[in-house]
């Protein structure tokens, strides 16, 4: 039994040849541990929380896949746990969640990873968390993240080379830092060309797929946009549905790109352009297209 329990701990002396016996038997009895008895016994749970609070339904799924992906290899159980950091209770809702799930650890996603009340209670139960795509305070704990400036940037300066000299932009949800950051690449990007930013040709969005609404505003201006850039996938395929809407032909007559290079991205018509930015585990960059 002790060998047993090794392997289930991850006993880092146990030879390979012994894991590989004990858990091919366990997969052969369909063995599983039980999770109260563990705790009892003062052992780790095995069990990771995923707590989130994101209006991109396809940006969140591919979050949860490539936590689930890792999670599978270690033989750990993944919560996924939808929150609100808007509500006054969100720090109590995550104490309770902990409490009761006895979890080991804890993922944070944008923008739970920068929610004072659900950091403060983290680090009060004293759980290891980490969090994706901080916009504040990345040296609080371990976190993984882009450059949305520079990816910004970038996208814009793509759209001025291939010509393009009245882009329009789609800000994100205000409660995510990115928002403002990949706002600050888009106005970068026009800077260095020398092209003037223009507030009319900029509009707040949600990151939702709603939100691609913004796009009347843009077409109803005499010298409408020839690219408009919105800061997620969602609103960028909501853009597209309103292009479609007003018999706007896309690309020839406006072109659209968008941003994490989600699944939507290739499902909808034409396949966006759009910024990628990892979010499970792809072997390799898929293709975008102009």
């Amino acid at each position: 039994m002790k060998t047993v329990s090794r392997v289930l701990n991850k006993h880092p002396y146990v030879k390979p040849a012994t894991r590989q016996a004990v858990e091919n038997a366990m997969d052969t009895l369909g063995f599983r541990p039980s999770i109260a008895a563990r705790i009892l016994a003062g052992t780790n749970s095995g069990q990771v929380a995923l707590i989130y609070d994101n209006h991109s339904p396809y940006y969140i799924h591919q979050i949860q896949e490539g936590c689930w992906s890792r999670c599978h290899e270690e033989r750990v159980r993944l919560l996924a746990q939808p929150v609100d950091v808007a509500d006054p209770g969100v720090g109590e809702q995550v104490r309770g969640l902990i409490a009761e799930t006895h979890v080991d650890g804890v993922v944070l996603s944008s923008p739970v990873t920068d929610c004072v009340p659900v950091l403060e209670a983290l680090e009060q139960t004293k759980i290891p968390f980490v969090r994706i795509s901080p916009g504040t305070n990345r040296s609080l704990t371990s976190s993984v993240f882009m450059d949305d400036v520079q990816a910004a940037d970038d996208l814009t300066t793509y759209l001025i080379n291939l010509g393009h000299r009245r882009i329009a932009f789609i800000i994100g949800h205000p409660n995510h830092t990115a928002s403002n950051e990949r706002l600050f690449g888009y106005r970068r990007g026009l800077d260095r060309a020398g092209i003037s930013y223009e507030p009319q040709l900029v509009a707040q969005g949600l990151f939702d797929f709603a939100s691609g609404v913004a796009a009347e505003k843009f077409f109803a201006l005499p010298n409408r946009p020839t690219a408009i850039f919105a800061s997620n996938d969602d609103m960028a395929a909501g853009v597209l549905a309103t292009a479609h809407r007003y018999g706007i032909a896309v690309p020839r007559e406006v072109s659209v790109a968008g941003f994490d290079d989600t699944t939507l991205a290739q499902v909808v018509w034409p396949p966006l352009t759009t910024v990628r930015q990892p979010t499970g585990n792809w072997p390799t960059r898929r293709p975008t297209c102009c």
